[in-house]
């Protein structure tokens, strides 16, 4: 597990330098409007927000995926690490304007900087937060066709960013629905998460890697959607358990905010479903409320521990995490053993880590 941590640690020093490089000669490559103030504003509010913190776990999937087939260089694997940052990053950006977020990693999300510079014009601080995201979404496509991989690996790591791309739209719309139904059961949170996160964040970096690294993804799909799944559920359990049990400093976003949004993520649906008649409608009086009190998000942080919902996360993330190890250890007669138990370790680790 420790091995797992140290590991994906290394991969996020080496690509943050590298994210920073190409952030640095993106406005020579990249034909904007030489008279326009605006974008280059835009670019710079998109490398702060990429370089600005971030775990890099997608990044460490992608590098280790491929490791699971040979040590040597693998042509398109920066590229690749590029451009699922950079649709990390997009969809950090929309999410932000879909929740009316103010904070991410730590300092203002892309929509609330756009607000604070135009405070008299929501409409042109909507707009711009929009086509940064927007930008930042092609920019991922692009940068794959930027690689020196041949044409044939280009293309095929493209249509995985494609359908990746599309197939999260999908699940951020499945996610608004999630908030406007009655309460959702756990298979509906499942789906809304393997759509929204999963494909994406856990999937898509494996594919990537073992594509990059010659591997035949059909005679393995079915082998990463096992591992992918319990990864992607445990993560938004981990998430969900952090917004409303979690500490604002260590997070770097605002606590509460699944509450004021409205969204019954796992941990909100967890506690309705425990709470009694009366506890449910202080929960509800809250969900939704952009101006709910940090004094009544407390008192429902305290209800949620008494009925025991922190316990039962903490152990589904455990569940979930078990899950994945198994199923990374069954990876060995047909991997090297090295990434393998990366691989096996990285759930565990994920669960406990700060």
């Amino acid at each position: 597990m420790a091995a797992a941590r140290e590991r994906a640690a290394g991969h996020r020093r080496r690509f943050d330098l590298r994210f920073a490089a190409y952030f640095d000669t993106l406005p020579e490559r990249l034909d904007t409007p030489p008279l326009s103030r605006f974008t280059p504003r835009c670019l710079e509010l998109l490398r702060a927000l990429s370089l600005r913190g971030g775990k890099r776990l997608r990044v460490a999937l992608l590098y280790e995926a491929a490791r699971l087939v040979t040590t040597g260089p693998v042509p398109g694997l920066t590229e690749a690490a590029l451009s699922i940052e950079l649709l990390q990053t997009h969809g950090l950006v929309h999410d932000d304007i879909i929740d009316d977020a103010p904070l991410r990693r730590g300092g203002p999300s892309t929509y609330y900087a756009y607000r604070q510079e135009f405070p008299t014009a929501d409409r042109t601080a909507l707009g711009l937060a929009v086509l940064a995201g927007d930008l930042a979404a092609f920019l991922s496509m692009r940068v794959l066709l930027e690689s020196d991989a041949p044409a044939e690996l280009r293309q095929a790591m493209l249509e995985v960013q494609l359908d990746t791309g599309a197939e999260t739209v999908a699940g951020q719309i499945a996610d608004l629905e999630r908030d406007l139904r009655p309460l959702p059961d756990e298979d509906f949170l499942h789906t809304v998460c393997e759509y929204k996160s999963t494909r994406y964040s856990v999937l898509a970096p494996l594919r990537l890697g073992l594509l990059a690294a010659g591997e035949d993804l059909a005679a393995h799909d079915a082998r990463l959607r096992r591992y992918a799944v319990p990864v992607g559920v445990g993560g938004q359990l981990r998430d969900d358990y952090l917004d409303l049990f979690g500490d604002e400093d260590s997070t770097g976003k605002s606590t509460g905010a699944d509450l004021r949004a409205g969204r019954r993520s796992y941990a909100v649906t967890a506690l309705l479903a425990a709470a009694d008649e009366e506890q449910r409608a202080l929960v509800e009086s809250a969900l939704g409320d952009p101006h709910c009190s940090a004094a009544t998000v407390e008192r429902i942080r305290e209800l949620a521990r008494r009925l025991g919902v922190d316990r039962r996360l903490r152990a589904a993330m455990r569940h979930r995490a078990e899950t994945a190890a198994a199923e990374a250890a069954d990876w060995r007669p047909h991997w090297r053993e090295e990434a393998v138990a990366f691989f096996e370790g990285l759930p565990l680790a994920n669960v406990v880590r700060p």
